[in-house]
């Protein structure tokens, strides 16, 4: 199953704290509970939750079906990089949601390969057409 990015980052900030903890870490180079603070965890997997939830109808759906699902998460997930001014999500924040999506609809049968060649994208440019970040 794949992985939400949130996990990663969540994962990171214990990490983070058991290293300040334990004096391993110096505070001035602690950074991810700066980076992913508890209001953005919150809103990405309220997003994502929505997201999860749409997969199961997925199965046979049509190219239709399946860009308006990533539609409606990738405007989601503007949303919430909009709410810190635009600068939530940067290139590694990027690919892992974008990585999170494609790996999410493959799991649920979508053959996103096959899908974005139909319409004429790129590998990895499912995403492009409405994301901001």
């Amino acid at each position: 199953m794949a992985e939400r990015p949130t996990t990663s980052w969540r994962h990171g900030i214990a990490e983070e704290a058991q290293e300040l903890a334990a004096g391993t870490l110096d505070p001035q180079c602690a950074c991810m509970a700066v980076l992913y603070p508890e209001e953005l965890l919150t809103a990405t997997d309220a997003v994502l939750d929505a997201f999860e939830g749409e997969l199961p109808g997925l199965v046979e759906a049509s190219d239709e079906q399946v860009f308006a699902v990533v539609e409606r998460v990738v405007l989601a997930l503007n949303a919430v990089n909009d709410a810190d001014n635009g600068g939530t999500f940067e290139t590694d924040e990027r690919e892992a949601l974008c990585d999170y999506i494609d790996e999410s609809l493959t799991e649920h049968g979508v053959d996103v390969v096959a899908l974005t060649a139909c319409h004429g994208l790129g590998p990895y440019q499912l995403t492009n057409k409405w994301r901001k970040w």
